[in-house]
């Protein structure tokens, strides 16, 4: 590099420290302050009034106008009878009522469980009890899949309330649920008195994560931590300001979108340009179309993006700046360069976790930097086990060499856990440094590289999951999950699930390992109706090798480190089968060569 290349990178650098600074003047509210999301919102409402506040499917919102609606409805729950600190689950695609639902409570302090809209049956009605939902907001796009299951719930027993959002579909609520459009109708429209007693240590939300075990897990969300996300996350990563407009694809109910995006856009006096799915196809013509500055990613999105034929949508286009996670290193440059943005910052962290890194000095491939006091002690990954020294304390990895991110458990750095403890206890590691110290495990390997000139920060890349947890299409597999609804097939007992990378994609890709009794044929036609019965998209196999037999440990436990060593790779099977999942039919095929190479090159499809 030249001395001018040098210099020139140097005052970029001191550039984003001083904007970085000038972004935090704000503080982390006390738990007793009296401050939330919807103080944040009316706040805005206060200052940009006239505003563009959301955009969805060719409707329009000032900020002044939805401001009104949200009361509306906040209106109409508390005369269903939703107070203050109870649950409401929250089960709809992403669109505007979804946003108009999510502010209504929390205006009035009720705790909104955003449950993943891929669910149904008994995952969905895990969701409900788990986060005590008294009442429920429902999409008409929903309904059918919430029928089956209100027998289980407070909400369909007479309990509770039930409130149905109509959708582009012109048909009337179901018997079971009120119609929220037009119940809404005759309510006041004016801001209500109770929020702003609504204090920072009231819980917002529940945000599921599928954890490493089980059925997915509610991590509890403070206001603290959404103000904290709408005031200083926002601005350190998108830095929004009036005028500006996000393009937001992402699922609301996924920290990402929520927090450093529809958040932080919605305490800017920004403009929230939602839509309800991504699409590759339609992506720059949208962003063409809305001139979106704004971009919240997933780092499977950006690929989608550079696989596709160069078009004169993506040319000139508006978008200025990014924030996600999981952009592979590979994918980054190419996204950067072919589509001319100047700022990709990624982030990391976890809607639970006390760990966040922010890439403020918009270095490259990097997850960033934190001000949390982390370690990267050393895991075994076939044994799934952190490696401890004579004195029972963890031993650090070297710079450079993957380790478990754990996050020190301190005041500022809080971990507020799930609503169940065992689960918040099993995420907790102690005697990490120093007899009695507690740390939160994040389940994820990280290192620690050299991004040159930095101002002593130290910057940090993301690597893999550990344990029995896999990422998929951008979203957290349970391999226990996934396995118990496998074994519910007549022909297998003991599914051994685990990830195994693809060339050319993002994460790891579902597989499935069992041995058949002797001389049984595979009903591979009954598994595919299960597993898309039962599985969202994202947690369906995509290979399933027919093993000779299940190697187990003297406990009984399921074998998975030569599994995922050995994949998929035909020289490795020895005389065990594999079929693969096909990526646009869905249909399961034995996997020949000539597939195989296509996995190999990336030009399977996937």
């Amino acid at each position: 590099m030249s001395v001018f290349a040098s210099l020139k990178e140097v005052v970029r650098v001191l550039n984003e420290i001083r904007q970085s600074r000038a972004a935090i003047g704000f503080k982390m509210p006390a738990l007793d302050e009296a401050i939330s999301l919807g103080v944040i919102f009316e706040e805005s409402v206060r200052r940009h009034g006239n505003l563009p506040a959301l955009e969805f499917e060719g409707r329009r919102w000032t900020y002044t106008e939805l401001n009104q609606e949200i009361n509306l409805l906040a209106h109409l729950l508390k005369a269903q009878g939703v107070k203050q600190g109870e649950g409401v689950a929250l089960f709809m695609e992403n669109r505007a009522e979804f946003v108009i639902s999510l502010l209504a409570l929390t205006k009035i302090g009720a705790p909104a469980a955003l449950i993943n809209n891929s669910l149904s049956g008994e995952a969905l009605v895990h969701c409900c009890k788990v986060t005590d939902a008294k009442h429920c907001i429902v999409g008409d796009e929903r309904a059918d899949v919430l029928a089956p299951e209100l027998a289980s719930l407070p909400f369909g027993q007479g309990h509770g309330s039930c409130l149905w959002m109509k959708d582009a579909v012109d048909r009337k609520a179901p018997l079971w649920a009120i119609d929220a459009s037009q119940a809404m109708q005759g309510h006041s429209d004016l801001d209500l008195p109770e929020t702003r007693g609504i204090l920072a240590g009231d819980v917002a939300l529940y945000i599921f994560t599928s954890g490493t075990t089980g059925l997915p897990k509610a991590a509890t969300y403070k206001h603290q931590r959404l103000v904290t996300a709408a005031n200083l996350l926002g601005k350190l990563t998108l830095r929004p300001k009036p005028g500006d407009r996000l393009y937001l694809c992402l699922p609301i109910y996924h920290i990402t979108g929520l927090g450093p995006g529809l958040c932080g856009f919605i305490a800017a006096g920004g403009t929230v340009c939602l839509r309800r799915t991504f699409s590759a196809g339609k992506f720059w013509s949208e962003v063409q179309a809305w001139q979106t500055n704004s971009f919240v990613y997933v780092g499977e999105l950006c690929r989608y993006l550079v696989t596709q034929a160069p078009s004169d949508a993506e040319k000139n286009n508006p978008l200025q700046k990014m924030v996600g996670n999981g952009l592979r290193p590979d994918v980054w440059d190419e996204f950067k360069s072919r589509f001319d943005v100047d700022r990709i910052c990624e982030i990391y962290g976890s809607s639970e976790g006390n760990v966040t890194f922010l890439n403020l000095l918009n270095k490259d491939r990097t997850i960033g930097t934190t001000s949390v006091d982390i370690a990267l002690v050393k895991y075994d990954v076939n044994e799934d086990a952190i490696v401890r020294d004579d004195a029972g304390h963890c031993e650090l990895a070297k710079p450079g060499e993957p380790g478990l991110l754990l996050g020190k458990i301190t005041d500022k750095a809080p971990f507020d856990g799930y609503t169940n403890a065992e689960a918040t206890n099993s995420k907790i590691i102690e005697n990490v440094q120093e007899p009695g110290d507690r740390w939160f495990n994040t389940g994820d390997l990280v290192r620690e590289i050299d991004v040159g000139f930095a101002m002593g920060l130290k910057h940090y890349q993301f690597v893999d999951r550990t344990g029995d947890t896999f990422r998929w299409r951008a979203e957290n597999v349970s391999t226990n999950e996934v396995g118990e609804v496998l074994n519910s097939h007549p022909q297998i007992n003991m599914a051994n699930v685990y990830g195994v990378e693809v060339p050319g994609t993002e994460g790891r890709a579902g597989m499935v390992a069992f041995a058949l009794e002797s001389g049984t044929d595979f009903d591979i036609d009954g598994f595919r109706a299960l597993v898309d019965t039962r599985l969202p998209d994202y947690a369906r196999p995509v290979f399933v090798r027919l093993q000779q037999d299940t190697e187990t440990t003297v406990t009984f436990k399921l074998l998975k480190g030569k599994l995922r060593e050995q994949a998929y790779h035909l020289d490795k099977l020895g005389k065990d089968r594999v079929y693969v999942r096909h990526p646009r039919s869905g249909a399961y095929r034995v996997l020949d060569d000539d597939f195989y190479q296509k996995i190999l090159a990336a030009e399977a499809g996937y």
